[in-house]
């Protein structure tokens, strides 16, 4: 209880703080009001083959990306517009495919191709302060729904089990260039439209630091709910993570999800959860990249992987894949990627098994 009143004030005095000075700042605003748009949009289609044969069509619950067998499928096909206007910006984002299926499957209609709908004004030139509202892309993590974004070819266990958007406003301030802030008021934990019988919003907050152009340094946090009042239980997340480019030829993320969740409302025991990860990437040549991607995730009460074994879900993941640049825009990549579980947490087809094995390749374009 106490806790989250302060992290409540903190929210709140950081609110004003940040805004409250900027009453007298309206010479920094720009000057000029010329309108600008620009268009863009993804494409990305995908073959994967699990050698654990799943029955159906869908490979894993835990995961909401490339997420199926046996079939050439769109996982996500995407259209950007995203506008400017003097101080004001906006951006626009549809989408369809096999990730919004699985991953906007609580959303009812078209709120399902609802990729991202928000608006900002720009409170002051000075610190760079903008206000946002409306379904925003998650301030926790390193990767992207959009394939394309990140260095490997399939997202992180640790990925997939956080927020890829959320629903609410954001303050961000970055009062020098090394240094980036942002407070974020939103429903539950991954939401367009709150959990029925939820009235109390979730916060968030995040810290960037770049000591030097090839290092930057990301913390962020969640502090709330993803339940209804009446069964609310407190949960409280961490995501912190350093991306190195050590070499023009090699890149090196390094990472670590820790949370933790009240197991009945009121209860003074917390359940918790957690995942380190290792990527490294190397660019071979223009044309040519490949990575390797090691991570732990445990879950031993199925806060985020729902299970009910004794150990609950302790799996090391390991992938490999390469990318070939086909020509601007448009990327060939290829993965392999091995699960082991502490305990028999697979399907081989319906036989329990502690692995589980499968290769997955993708054609995205980019425009």
């Amino acid at each position: 209880m106490v806790m989250n009143r302060i992290w409540r004030f903190s929210l709140l005095f950081f609110l004003f703080v940040t805004t409250t000075p900027l009453l007298g700042q309206q010479d920094s605003l720009p000057a000029s009001n010329e309108f600008k748009g620009v268009v863009s949009g993804v494409v990305d289609f995908f073959y994967g083959y699990d050698f654990n044969q799943p029955e159906g069509k869908t490979r894993l619950p835990f995961l909401c990306n490339h997420n199926r067998h046996n079939q050439l499928a769109l996982n996500l096909g995407l259209i950007k517009i995203a506008m400017t206007k003097g101080q004001f910006r906006s951006n626009v984002t549809l989408h369809a495919g096999a990730y919004s299926v699985d991953n906007y499957a609580d959303e009812p209609g078209i709120l399902k191709h609802v990729f991202e709908a928000n608006a900002g004004v720009l409170l002051s030139k000075k610190g760079n302060v903008w206000l946002d509202a409306g379904v925003l892309p998650s301030h926790i993590g390193f990767e992207s729904a959009i394939s394309t974004d990140n260095w490997t070819l399939t997202r992180s266990i640790l990925a997939e089990n956080t927020p890829y958007f959320l629903t609410g406003g954001k303050v961000s301030f970055q009062p020098a260039e090394k240094w980036f802030f942002s407070a974020l008021i939103f429903n539950g934990w991954q939401r367009i439209t709150n959990v029925e019988g939820s009235t109390k919003p979730s916060f968030g907050t995040q810290v960037v630091f770049r000591p030097k152009d090839d290092v930057s340094i990301n913390w962020s946090t969640f502090l709330g709910s993803d339940d209804p009042d009446a069964t609310r239980r407190r949960r409280y997340f961490s995501n912190l993570y350093s991306q190195f480019q050590v070499s023009d030829a090699f890149g090196l993320t390094l990472g670590m999800d820790m949370g933790v969740q009240q197991r009945l409302r009121g209860s003074s025991i917390y359940d918790p959860w957690f995942s380190p990860i290792v990527i490294g990437q190397v660019k071979w040549n223009q044309k040519l990249k490949s990575a390797l991607r090691i991570e732990y995730y445990q879950d031993r009460t199925g806060i985020r992987v729902k299970n009910d074994h004794p150990n609950g879900f302790a799996t090391t993941a390991v992938s490999v894949n390469m990318d070939y640049s086909i020509w601007k825009g448009l990327l060939w990549r290829i993965e392999a990627s091995n699960y082991r579980s502490r305990d028999q947490v697979f399907l081989y087809p319906e036989t329990p098994t502690a692995t589980n094995f499968f290769l997955i390749s993708s054609l995205a374009y980019r425009f």
